[in-house]
């Protein structure tokens, strides 16, 4: 297996996980609505992950990675730890307004947000194809959820603005997460992210609330903060084997992955007091169908557009010397 297909693979591998766990969050965030609060929720994810991932990389013996910080590296991680806080926050925030599935519609500027700022400040080539399957992805996005739309109501404007925060805090958080990646491992990234939001955000959560919890409102919780380790864990290596902009790519078919687990709960009557049809039609399965094919094609082009920009700079580069 070749360095190029390996590492495809691998992102793909850790791509297709994130997707998966990521689809499921707003499910399961929006039934922790009615019994905790977001702040609170999103201190116990951190701290649940940051206990098991230094205790992993303890067993490992990876903490010494962090001899290598450098003052300008540490505000680095202090400042994703502080734009994550931000994202898990205002998603959970958002989700008391809007529908799972219209609130990983609106999260799907991130992708975007993180394209650009591939471009802009790590300097990585995206090509007039890449952003023609983006622009085929949003519009699939419009069709997919256009039911919502039509439906929507006053609270629905509200809800937007919150998750568009969420969006350029998990945006800022990626950009600052990739900047990082030659000093520290991704797991000693997040490990350091996750052990700083425990204590910042711990004079502004009730750890005490948690207490008053039944089972199933614990289960929930749980599968939360486990959700918060896998999938953060995955997508900061599919980062580590892929561009941003595949990445992003992959990213954006979260929101058909969330209307299908959620179509499945209201199918089985799974709970049916929270979540509800998304009531999707033919035109919103021809989003569907547009948006996975656009996530695709992002796929496929990218190693062959890469291929062609090496090869252009090598005969530019051949042509010049002589």
């Amino acid at each position: 297996m070749t360095l190029d297909r390996s590492r495809f693979l691998y992102g793909l591998f850790f791509c297709c996980i994130t997707l998966m766990f990521w689809g499921m969050l707003p499910i399961a965030l929006k039934l922790s609505t009615g019994f905790i609060d977001p702040v609170t929720l999103t201190w116990l994810r951190f701290a649940f992950a940051g206990v098991v991932m230094l205790m992993w990389q303890a067993k490992r013996g990876k903490l010494s990675e962090f001899r290598n910080l450098s003052a300008p590296h540490t505000v680095r991680l202090m400042l994703a730890g502080t734009m994550l806080i931000v994202n898990y926050t205002f998603m959970a925030w958002g989700l008391n307004y809007l529908h799972p599935g219209a609130a990983q519609l609106s999260f799907q500027l991130a992708p975007l947000f993180l394209t650009l700022g591939g471009c802009w400040f790590l300097k990585e080539q995206v090509f007039w194809q890449h952003w023609l399957c983006f622009a085929l992805m949003a519009t699939g996005m419009l069709l997919f959820f256009h039911p919502a739309i039509e439906s929507s109501t006053g609270m629905t404007g509200l809800g937007f603005l919150i998750i568009q925060v969420s969006a350029l805090g998990w945006t800022a958080y990626a950009l600052l997460q990739k900047s990082l990646f030659r000093v520290l491992s991704p797991s000693n990234i997040l490990l350091s992210i996750y052990l700083y939001a425990l204590v910042v955000m711990l004079p502004f959560a009730h750890p005490a609330s948690l207490l008053e919890l039944d089972t199933q409102d614990r289960w929930v919780a749980l599968f939360c903060c486990v959700n918060t380790l896998i999938a953060y864990g995955s997508f900061a290596q599919a980062m580590h084997y892929w561009q941003t902009v595949q990445v992003s790519a992959g990213v954006a078919m979260a929101p058909v992955v969330t209307f299908i687990l959620s179509e499945v709960c209201v199918s089985f009557g799974v709970f049916s007091g929270v979540i509800f049809s998304a009531e999707a039609d033919r035109l919103s399965l021809l989003g569907m169908a547009l948006v996975v094919i656009a996530a695709i094609t992002v796929q496929l082009i990218s190693p062959v557009l890469e291929k062609r920009r090496v090869k252009a700079l090598h005969r530019l580069t051949v042509a010049t010397d002589r």
